[in-house]
């Protein structure tokens, strides 16, 4: 990442889709590889340097709808192997990704507006099945975890959390999909936020996907560049859905703008979310070829925490303690 921008894959079902699919789609790892594998073959074709696992739902909370829950973690170790061994014959170094999505659950917003206390399920719980999808992942030979698409830092707290149990370090890149062209998320908080509030984990990037097209991520990805201490990430959507909910945006539209972003210096991996085809991808390639990639910081020493936004402590040199500080800023 320190050498050339390198370069995600693209959407998954968008592809399904296409071929006359519907439903589980995280369930053909088991009923038709075939047809994954070939999906992962063209995003190498098209010159993609990380491909992702089809297990964005591989776990028990997303397959209980299908009645598939006790399936979860065969779905998420047949992922793993299939996107492993499509890499591994690639002919040259492509890294896979495992996919961990953020479940249609939220540790953060209450579950019923009347109590504000309630919640579904428990951090713990939570944590406890992202270890099997990710245990299962690891297990299959991914090389890092793509935790994505998050809309609730406590839910990606969580994975962080789980995936420390399992093996602390494993490289893992969080990416969140911003609720608003603001860039807050669904429960509110800003970018530099939630950002804050999984920075403790030793991320190998940080970024955003999902919600918007790569023009709109543009300012957003901006604010990104501008506080993360770690490689930036972005693989926006084919522009905004239509009426239909399709996808209009053309590779070379959507390529223009990801130049942009690159050409600005604050990209370090791009690629494509929800719509994006092998075409998109081989488009962002010649776009971004040649540019260099973001530089790499250090993280600074500041004290630094968040609730909605997120707040930085000065100390100035000076040894001083918490409750100190906390009554000065409150």
């Amino acid at each position: 990442m320190g050498e050339r921008i390198l370069l995600l894959d693209g959407a998954t079902g968008t592809l399904f889709q296409r071929s006359g699919r519907s439903g589980n789609f995280d369930a053909l790892n088991l009923t038709e590889p075939d047809l994954v594998t070939g999906i992962h073959r063209a995003y190498i074709e098209a010159g993609a340097d990380i491909i992702e696992t089809n297990t964005f739902s591989s776990n028990r909370i997303s397959q209980k709808e299908y009645g598939m829950d006790g399936r979860a973690a065969e779905m998420a170790l047949a992922g793993a192997r299939l996107a492993r061994a499509e890499a591994d014959r690639a002919g040259r170094k492509v890294w896979v990704a495992g996919s961990v999505g953020p479940t249609s659950k939220s540790l953060t917003l209450a579950t019923d507006l009347a109590d504000g206390s309630g919640r579904s399920l428990s951090f713990d719980d939570l944590a406890a099945i992202y270890e099997e999808q990710i245990a299962a992942l690891i297990a299959g030979g991914v090389d890092l975890l793509l935790i994505e698409t998050c809309f609730d830092a406590l839910n990606a707290k969580a994975a962080l959390y789980a995936l420390a149990r399992v093996r602390y370090g494993f490289p893992a890149i969080v990416s969140v999909s911003p609720g608003d062209r603001a860039g807050r998320t669904l429960t509110g908080q800003t970018l530099e936020a939630f950002y804050t509030a999984v920075r403790h984990y030793p991320l190998t990037a940080f970024g955003l996907n999902c919600s918007l097209g790569a023009e709109q991520l543009l300012p957003l990805i901006e604010q990104v560049a501008g506080f993360c201490e770690v490689p930036v990430i972005c693989y926006p959507n084919a522009g905004l859905p239509n009426e239909m909910g399709l996808y209009d945006e053309t590779p070379e539209m959507m390529a223009a703008s990801i130049r942009k972003m690159a050409e600005a210096g604050w990209v370090n991996i791009v690629g494509g979310c929800c719509g994006t085809t092998p075409d998109h991808i081989a488009a962002e390639k010649e776009a971004v070829t040649g540019l260099s990639p973001r530089p790499f910081r250090e993280a600074d020493k500041q004290l630094r925490v968040s609730g909605l936004p997120a707040v930085h402590f000065y100390t100035m040199g000076k040894s001083r303690n918490i409750a100190e500080i906390l009554r000065e800023c409150f």
